[in-house]
């Protein structure tokens, strides 16, 4: 379907505009979005008009670049305390972090993609990609695989639709062939790994935090390098994160989570 054809309409393509602005992760002049955008000139001034007179955009009149606004920080304080984990899994990282010495990640699928919603960082921190509030691949790291095996058939085909099966190194599950075969060995297994699939060096043992009908509410990882540890070692603390994941599911049990797709 074309730009002007959004299957949601006008609330579409302003979300649209939001993810462009977003994506540049600084403040962006109109002719970058307009080389970017798939909607015409005309459409595109009057999205950007309508999200900044809402707050949802700022404009620098002395840069002429837009910038996501205010509001939206009010929005996603909002949505962390009602619809995140984050909330009700602090001290359970905690907990984790202290008995591991390693990087803890909590996240929740976000449209087919992982968002991390929260992190503890190993007791000798290493750099690397998952960060909360930030979107990664969900075929080819711990946690997305870990929620994408139990996920109901249907949510599970419209997740994979959404996968770009991007070779980021040569450990990389590189097809849907390969991720199916893969959650399955996960759904037997019990946790998924992250093999160096998303980073090289990169490892983890992830578990699901499902609810008691087995609904995904997210997932939970202990991670750590090659050069500190094995998957061998990481997976012999599986039983520990999935005691965990279940004291998490089970506090929040009770609180309205948004269904995941």
């Amino acid at each position: 379907m074309g730009a002007e054809g959004h299957a949601d309409g006008t609330v579409g393509k302003a979300l649209d505009v939001l993810d462009m602005v977003a994506s540049h992760g600084r403040p962006v002049r109109f002719s970058d979005l307009l080389s970017q955008s798939a909607y015409p000139k005309a459409t595109l001034y009057r999205l950007l008009q309508t999200l900044t007179h809402q707050g949802m955009l700022t404009l620098d009149p002395d840069t002429g670049t837009y910038a996501l606004g205010v509001r939206l920080v009010r929005l996603a304080h909002a949505a962390w305390s009602q619809s995140s984990l984050a909330p009700i899994a602090r001290p359970y990282l905690d907990e984790l972090a202290a008995k591991t010495g390693e990087t803890i990640h909590l996240a929740q699928m976000d449209l087919g993609q992982v968002l991390y919603v929260d992190k503890r960082n190993a007791a000798k921190p290493v750099e690397m990609f998952a960060q909360a509030g930030k979107v990664g691949p969900a075929y080819c790291t711990g946690v997305g695989k870990a929620m994408l095996a139990w996920l109901p058939p249907e949510a599970l085909e419209a997740a994979l639709a959404r996968q770009s099966f991007h070779r980021f190194t040569p450990q990389t599950l590189a097809s849907r062939e390969e991720l199916l075969k893969e959650l399955e060995a996960i759904r037997q297994r019990g946790h998924a790994w992250d093999r160096e699939e998303h980073e090289a060096g990169i490892i983890c043992c992830a578990v699901p935090i499902l609810s008691r009908g087995g609904r995904v509410m997210g997932a939970l990882s202990v991670t750590s390098t090659t050069a500190r540890t094995t998957l061998e070692e990481l997976g012999a603390q599986a039983p520990m994160i999935k005691d965990i994941a279940a004291k998490i599911a089970a506090e929040a049990e009770s609180w309205r989570f948004p269904e995941q797709v």
